[in-house]
């Protein structure tokens, strides 16, 4: 129950583009296409591919849950460069600013500009 709450939660949240194409297409080309079907389709012999088929119907949510972590993983690393680039604007306008200030220690050092 919890699950399927907060299923209904994040389908709230998701975007139109998310609802009517939430996935990226397959990597797969049609031959490898047509022999996943066909495996799918087969009836399993093993008990854990029973115990598997119990757990098909999970298969959107962790496509959902993948897509997630890597878009997660790219806006952290967004984050990092952003956060470099930051640091070094503000190193250069410490740079600047102490260059245009006159004070005695200034003036003792050379200018930066």
């Amino acid at each position: 129950q919890r699950v399927l709450r907060l299923a209904e939660m994040c389908r709230r949240l998701e975007t139109e583009e998310e609802k009517v194409l939430p996935f990226y297409p397959s990597s797969l080309v049609e031959g490898e296409q047509r022999d996943a079907r066909r495996v799918l389709e087969e009836t399993p012999v093993e008990p854990l591919a029973w115990a598997m088929r119990d757990y098909v119907g999970l298969e959107r949510f962790w496509q959902r849950f993948n897509k997630a972590k890597l878009e997660e993983q790219a806006l952290e690393r967004e984050r990092a460069a952003l956060s470099r680039r930051n640091r070094r604007l503000r190193e250069l306008l410490r740079q600047y600013l102490a260059g245009i200030s006159v004070s005695q220690e200034m003036l003792s050092e050379p200018n930066p500009l």
